[in-house]
């Protein structure tokens, strides 16, 4: 491919369609639904994608040792859950601009299907998560509450693995 495009780089098409499909497309999605109040839909979408645009233009946004560096822009999935679970819109914006939030804090994330630690089972139990969020897609609107609950056992080992991680890290 190098000869025919010599300076086609795909690194930077590969960005430009994860922004596109993981901020833009959920961002215009929360201000459409209207997951958040009217009032606080534009900062709260601008939040998003304003705070991944940095995220995504960081130097170390991913580490050689396959690590996002700050929240890594998960927007699909939180507005998903938003909608799914009907929080009020308050806190749904709460939610939304912690996140953004947590882009510029420096905690590494794992990279869930190049994680060197817990690997298989990182990629697992990511499988049976791909197939709970499907069944919820397919139940929606009227997705039962313990399955959307059971659906937050892999959000929560992500969190657990991740900040195990960099703790670990950062001991002396």
């Amino acid at each position: 491919m190098a000869a025919c495009l010599p300076s086609f780089n795909g690194a930077k098409l590969d960005d430009v369609v994860d922004y596109v499909t993981y901020v833009f497309v959920p961002a215009f999605f929360v201000w459409h639904a209207l997951l958040v109040p009217d009032r606080w839909s534009m900062v709260v979408a601008g939040a998003m994608l304003l705070s991944s645009a940095y995220g995504f233009n960081r130097d170390d946004a991913k580490t050689a040792d396959h690590f996002y560096t700050g929240f890594p822009s998960y927007w699909n999935i939180a507005a998903f859950y938003l909608y799914a679970a009907g929080w009020p819109e308050g806190v749904n914006a709460a939610v939304l601009l912690l996140l953004a939030a947590l882009v510029f804090v420096p905690i590494r994330y794992v990279y869930p299907s190049r994680t060197p630690v817990l690997g298989r089972l990182t990629v697992g139990l990511g499988a049976i998560w791909g197939i709970v969020m499907m069944l919820m897609l397919w139940r929606m609107p009227d997705i039962p509450r313990p399955l959307l609950w059971a659906s937050l056992v892999f959000p929560a080992y992500y969190a657990v693995i991740s900040l195990g991680l960099e703790l670990r890290r950062r001991r002396p």
